[in-house]
């Protein structure tokens, strides 16, 4: 694995700044020994180009590593390029499928499952009615959703299609984050519901439905 990438994951982990992730290994290298909370992190030397930097978390080994004098030389911040990686993508679907909790847009990435998200119906398309591949005809309409962080398009099939209109507030209950012809697409699967506000009462709308 890359150190660049390495060092995202670990940043994204221990909830550290980048930067000053960054900014630690470099006065490590010279003083030796750093503090960047949670985590010390002690240079043991050199090896072939580079330094070797060991990484604690109190008194558990984190890692071992080996950082070469290029990357440490970098002028600007070389783990943001990183930040989007493939593997740090994987540690927060993997955090989020862990806790379940309620979402906010800005939290979505493609890929996560078992999304709680509460927001707005901002617009809504007619719904349409689909033949798909398998022999089934289906209907489908096209929302946005938003909350105060963002706004992420919404996939509704069959009865959810027609359960919302533009100024509910609703919440997705076990929801999915996909990507179809590179657009990011939070969809409601079976297993998941669209709950929606009304008049201080809720209706719940699922495929099952």
């Amino acid at each position: 694995m890359p150190e660049g990438e390495y060092l995202a994951v670990l940043s994204v982990k221990y909830n550290i700044d980048p930067d000053k992730l960054f900014q630690a290994l470099v006065s490590a290298k010279e003083k030796e020994k750093v503090m960047c909370d949670p985590l010390t992190i002690k240079c043991r030397g050199k090896n072939r180009g580079g330094r070797i930097f060991l990484i604690m978390d109190t008194t558990v080994v984190v890692a071992q590593i080996v950082i070469s004098d290029g990357f440490l030389s970098e002028k600007t911040n070389p783990i943001s390029k990183f930040k989007d990686c493939e593997r740090v993508r994987s540690y927060w679907v993997k955090k989020a499928d862990c806790t379940f909790k309620l979402s906010t847009v800005s939290d979505l990435i493609v890929g996560m499952n078992r999304i709680n998200l509460a927001g707005k119906i901002l617009e809504l398309d007619e719904p349409k009615s689909l033949h798909t591949r398998w022999g089934a005809n289906c209907v489908v309409a096209n929302a946005l959703i938003g909350d105060n962080t963002g706004t992420v398009k919404l996939v509704l099939w069959g009865g959810q299609a027609h359960s919302v209109s533009v100024g509910d507030k609703v919440q997705i209950v076990n929801g999915q984050m996909r990507a179809f012809k590179g657009e990011k697409q939070l969809q409601v699967g079976r297993n998941g519901a669209v709950k929606v506000e009304r008049e201080q009462s809720i209706v719940t709308v699922s495929l099952r439905d």
